[in-house]
């Protein structure tokens, strides 16, 4: 093994002087008195070297053996819903451990032997961890050698590690998470510390064994959960052994975070989204409280089960998630962007009217199409369709039934017919302005900007100019635009609040451990929007249509008005049949009179009308009519 020769190197045996037996050879005497004045030249320079030269670095080692620090990590702090019921526990675990510097000398092998023997760890992988771990953390620092051991491997090892100088059993906190893959993308999980991370984060006083939060709220507010770690200088014997406490500074353990959620609605929000996503890669769902931006439900689908991180996980499992084509480990809501579809109508709508470009009374007459010529060839014609032929729409009809060309006129407009439209950077600018094109400042990690195109974009990009085409597409959400779920929702709160675009949060208050506030998260308003009240009022009245009599009817729940708006977002290369694949969406609000809570839904490879919106109505209507929270609800 020979690990610590080099340490040790200087625990060297006494020389051995052979005895003279001539005597009375003045030749004789002559050598031995040579021989006897460089022997002590020899010590002398050997003493000089150890105790002046080498003196402090001796003296520093032996100290490092008698005084040890230990750290004291705190304990993490907890969380639970905002009705207070626990999400997650601490719990303790074992580790089999050697303390590189505690190893006897030359018997080392000895006691890889035996902890080999118990816990199944071939010895040359004992070996090599101890090695590495000696490299990059030094003697005194334990190297764990395997995680997660039973109690009764535990104890055994106990019994075994005064009689085995360096064998450790180290306890330490382990994470469960109570709700399995519910709040999996809301909570996320701790893992491991890398050891980029590790570099960046060890003069905050973590060690390499730490664990830390890699996702979610776990690793939003990591410093907070964490605490701060304390030590504690202890005194030792030659094996380690414990012998007293020098000084001791005590670890502050970590606040406990109460999340916005209501974990029954949660429920409720994944049975559902389980239930209309049967077919898709994902899906996604969130409700908002539009006064404060508190995120009541937030579920990406498909989920994973935050526990299998508590621990080591197989190259197998890990890669299972990564390869599983619903991409389980990413939050859709808030790390995906999608083509917004017909739910973007709200926001040139909600441009049109404030740049006069529409009233309430315009009325646009859809023929199931438009046609434009080439500008530079008039037998070229370009036709862009309808969904349908919807006749005669006022602006409460266009969004109401969703007409296609409605919007290209309030987009693009028709130079034919003296009808002018916003143009694309209007579009871009009231896009904007709704908080699309940038993150919504939610407390999770991983958030996607989304992206808001424009004729600089695309010929800085695409290396093309803008097109009328382009702006067509543009005004009903198609084209190049793309959003998350979380800024679709976003946005349509700031419809139903009166302007107010809120920044969502998942977190309410940090609490000690008696359940007293320490702090709570304050309402954030990232801006107003610059549209009028009236014109805002003007485009939930439309919405309010299309769920009373248009494309959102599967929205609608008994003794709550919903307003509200579908789309469905084609995407990907045409099919053999001639379509394309869609996105099914709808985002909307209740109750319409006084907006409490504002919801998107968003599913993959489905349609806004027959998936997305009866998907909404079933946690609408869970959460104004389960007796449960219906008690909570203060309706109007």
């Amino acid at each position: 093994m020979g690990l610590f020769r080099e340490r040790r190197r200087w625990r060297s045996a006494k020389p051995k002087v052979e005895r003279d037996r001539t005597r009375g050879s003045p030749a004789a005497f002559a050598i031995l008195r040579a021989l006897i004045i460089l022997m002590f030249g020899a010590l002398i320079l050997q003493l000089v070297n150890l105790q002046v030269l080498r003196g402090s670095e001796f003296k520093e080692r032996a100290e490092i053996n008698a005084l040890r620090e230990v750290p004291l990590p705190a304990a993490r702090g907890l969380i639970s819903d905002r009705n207070g019921q626990p999400l997650v526990e601490n719990s303790a675990r074992f580790s089999a451990a050697i303390m590189p510097g505690d190893l006897p000398e030359r018997g080392e092998a000895s006691v890889y032997r035996l902890l080999s023997g118990v816990t199944g760890v071939p010895v040359e992988e004992i070996d090599k961890k101890v090695r590495e771990g000696v490299t990059a953390r030094g003697e005194f620092t334990p190297v764990v050698i395997k995680q997660d051991i039973d109690h009764d491997t535990a104890l055994v090892l106990r019994e075994l590690a005064p009689h085995a100088a360096g064998l450790q059993v180290i306890t330490e906190p382990s994470r469960r998470y109570l709700s399995g893959s519910l709040l999996s993308h809301v909570l996320g999980y701790v893992g491991p510390i890398s050891p980029e991370e590790y570099a960046e984060l060890q003069d905050k006083d973590y060690l390499l064994r730490d664990f830390i939060g890699k996702s979610g709220v776990e690793s939003s507010y990591e410093s907070a959960l964490r605490g701060k770690p304390g030590k504690k200088l202890i005194e030792v014997d030659s094996t380690g052994r414990e012998l007293k406490v020098i000084s001791e500074r005590r670890p502050i353990d970590g606040s406990n975070l109460q999340l916005s959620i209501d974990v029954d609605l949660q429920r409720k929000t994944a049975e559902v989204l389980n239930e209309y996503a049967a077919g898709s890669d994902n899906a996604a769902a969130a409700v908002m409280d539009v006064k404060t931006g508190e995120l009541l439900a937030m579920v990406s689908w498909p989920g994973f089960d935050s526990n299998v991180f508590s621990g080591p996980i197989s190259d197998q499992d890990l890669a299972a998630l990564v390869d599983s084509p619903g991409k389980p480990l990413v939050n859709h809501l808030v790390a995906d962007r999608y083509p917004p579809g017909s739910t973007f109508k709200t926001i040139v709508g909600a441009g049109a009217l404030q740049e006069g470009v529409a009233a309430p009374w315009t009325t646009i007459t859809s023929r199931g199409y438009i046609t434009v010529e080439n500008e530079f060839d008039p037998n070229v014609v370009y036709v862009y369709p309808d969904w349908a032929s919807l006749g005669p729409l006022d602006f409460y009809g266009g969004i109401a039934m969703s007409s296609n060309v409605y919007f290209y006129y309030l987009a693009g407009g028709k130079a034919d017919e003296g009808f002018r439209g916003l143009g694309e950077d209007k579009v871009a600018q009231y896009a904007r302005a709704f908080g699309f094109g940038e993150p919504t400042g939610v407390d999770l990690p991983g958030e996607s900007s989304g992206l808001v195109p424009d004729a600089a974009w695309k010929q800085e990009t695409i290396g093309e100019p803008w097109t009328l085409g382009d702006t067509y597409n543009y005004g009903i959400g198609q084209g190049y635009v793309a959003a998350t779920p979380l800024q679709v929702l976003t946005a349509i709160s700031a419809v139903a609040n009166g302007g107010e675009l809120l920044t969502p949060r998942i977190v309410k208050d940090f609490q000690d451990s008696r359940g007293n506030v320490l702090q709570a998260t304050e309402k954030s308003v990232r801006r107003n929007v610059p549209v009028s009240a009236e014109n805002l009022g003007t485009l939930r009245a439309a919405m309010r249509q299309s769920v009373t009599k248009g494309v959102a009817k599967n929205a609608a729940i008994p003794g709550v008005d919903v307003a509200g708006k579908t789309g469905t977002a084609e995407f990907g290369p045409r099919l053999s049949n001639g379509k394309y694949a869609t996105h099914g969406w709808f985002v909307g609000f209740a109750p319409y009179n006084d907006p409490q809570i504002a919801i998107v839904v968003f599913v993959q490879r489905g349609s806004g009308g027959n998936d997305a919106s009866p998907a909404a109505a079933k946690i609408l209507d869970y959460y104004f009519n389960a007796p449960k929270l219906a008690q909570q609800v203060n309706r109007p």
